[in-house]
């Protein structure tokens, strides 16, 4: 899945604490190192959000009460609207089905969407 995407593959900071937990857990120690040589070798681009976008991050916040966003799917949907792109690869359908782009229109959600 990965392999095919073009471009750079971003992964929001927030976001790798929460991947290293899943891939630690359900992958072992092994595949915890493999992510950490993904980040080291830039595989993943780890970005982060501006102060200009944590206010952004807040208003998307309360713009979906019922959802109580995390600032790690925050910086997921700031992170798409800085690089123009409502391409994301999660498994969170529950939230980012409901969320929408900051520019409008749906998120296509991968692989799901695939």
């Amino acid at each position: 899945m990965l392999a095919v995407e073009a471009g750079r593959l971003i992964i929001p900071a927030p976001v790798t604490a929460e991947v290293d937990y899943l891939v630690r857990q359900r992958g072992g120690p092994d595949a915890g190192r493999r992510f950490l040589e993904d980040l080291a070798r830039e595989r993943l681009v780890v970005e982060s959000l501006t102060v200009e976008e944590h206010g952004l991050a807040r208003a998307l916040h309360d713009r979906y009460p019922a959802l109580n966003l995390g600032l790690a799917d925050l910086a997921v949907v700031v992170l798409a609207h800085r690089h123009r792109t409502r391409r994301l690869l999660t498994f969170d359908e529950r939230d980012f089905r409901t969320v929408g782009s900051v520019g409008g229109g749906s998120f296509i959600l991968l692989p799901a969407d695939a």
